[in-house]
């Protein structure tokens, strides 16, 4: 392992974000030296960020733990180009009013995690339209473009692996590069910013950013990815059957997004502690070295700490006596989905699609008979059957982990 002497590096380290650096001596160095400021883009695609971009917030919160300046690069701009990394397809051509929108509500993720201010180590949030925007085109070919050879531009993961598969490149994605890089620069002159932060898909983007800022300015920049973040049996991070797992509450109810993290594969316990929670790292080894059943309290901690930062103590605590109630006390419990219901009874199926369980008649019959859905705890495979609500709550399960409430009306 390698020894680093700056605060910002040892902290990283420790807690399992390093996986490629520039220069890292270098870093090390400027680490001890000043405060750093340093970024990490997010495009503003949706409302609200998955939790496959929590390791990302994370970082810039581990950034200001270490005493340094987080900067949140809002992609208000490069947005409108879309980021062709990992992508098989162009993205949906968002209007600027929608990119607007989805920057305030995703602001409010970050302001649970970070400090904003005008302090020296207060984070801010920018947004890259603000230049990218005012950019004349001759000037951006003019300015940028001499630095950037399509040659090299080829080579890139992005826009290799889609030509690989053969899918279409538009020339406006194959811009995104150009548009990222020139973020750096931009920031580097105006922010002060030494370093770029992503994940490991970013690492060519990062590069180019490096040597843009080098060649045009003379600046001395870094650059730092995290890991590819897989969950043990090799899922992304991030996705669920059921769909992503938003950050926000209003795109994802507190309950489904504890149940998440209570759900973890017993070997990704420690490690989703180090990089999610603040808890100290002797607690968390001691966490992980929990074997057979007790390791489902290591899971109900991970929930709980990784819920009260996302969406605050109060929601953890109700996610938690929800799950209590409905697993050990066979009871309802308070934040589970619920159905109104009009009438006197209802269909499984129905119930089902109403609770978000199945998203077709189709697919809901197929639950039933396949054994995959429960009333008040019992098993019915008859896809016809009714339930009858007699003026009081019912539990419906889907599998073993998602729960919902009929409730008469």
């Amino acid at each position: 392992m390698t020894t680093y002497s700056s605060t910002l590096l040892r902290l990283l380290d420790e807690r399992g974000y390093i996986h490629q650096l520039t220069d890292a001596a270098g870093l090390d160095a400027l680490a001890n030296k000043q405060v750093v400021p340093g970024y990490i883009g997010f495009d503003a695609t949706a409302p609200s960020l998955h939790v496959g971009s929590l390791v990302q917030i994370m970082m810039l919160r581990r950034l200001q733990q270490a005493g340094h300046k987080p900067i949140v690069l809002m992609g208000g701009g490069t947005t409108k180009v879309g980021d062709p990394s990992g992508k098989d397809e162009s993205r949906k051509m968002l209007t600027s009013g929608d990119i607007a929108a989805n920057i305030a509500s995703i602001r409010t993720v970050f302001e649970k995690l970070l400090t904003f201010g005008d302090g020296p180590t207060d984070a801010v949030m920018v947004d890259n339209d603000t230049w990218l925007s005012a950019l004349g085109y001759v000037e951006l070919l003019r300015t940028v473009g001499p630095h950037f050879t399509i040659n090299r531009m080829m080579t890139f993961d992005s826009v290799k692996l889609r030509l690989e598969r053969e899918q279409p490149l538009t020339f406006l994605e194959f811009n995104y590069m150009i548009l990222q890089a020139y973020d750096f620069r931009e920031l580097a002159i105006t922010r002060g910013c030494r370093l770029q932060m992503g994940g490991s898909d970013q690492w060519g983007n990062i590069v180019n950013g490096i040597e843009l800022t080098r060649r045009m300015e003379s600046t001395e920049v870094f650059g730092l990815t995290t890991p590819l973040l897989t969950t043990a049996d090799g899922a992304k991070m991030g996705k669920t059957a059921a769909g992503a797992v938003w950050l926000n509450e209003d795109a994802l109810p507190a309950y489904d997004f504890w149940q998440f993290w209570r759900n973890t594969d017993d070997r990704d316990v420690g490690r989703f502690l180090r990089l999610f929670t603040d808890l100290p790292l002797d607690e968390v080894a001691r966490l992980e070295s929990l074997g057979g059943s007790e390791i489902n309290a290591a899971k109900v901690v991970l929930a709980n700490a990784v819920t009260a930062l996302v969406r605050g103590e109060d929601a953890a605590r109700a996610a938690e006596a929800t799950a209590a109630a409905t697993f050990a006390g066979g009871g309802v419990g308070q934040d589970l989905p619920v159905l109104d219901c009009a009438d006197a009874s209802i269909s499984l199926v129905d119930a089902l699609i109403g609770l978000g369980f199945a998203a077709s008649r189709g697919e809901a019959k197929r639950l039933v008979t396949g054994g995959g859905a429960r009333v008040e705890g019992a098993q019915v495979t008859d896809e016809a059957h009714l339930i009858h609500l007699q003026d009081k709550d019912i539990r419906v399960s889907s599998g073993k982990k998602k729960h919902g409430v009929l409730r008469p009306a």
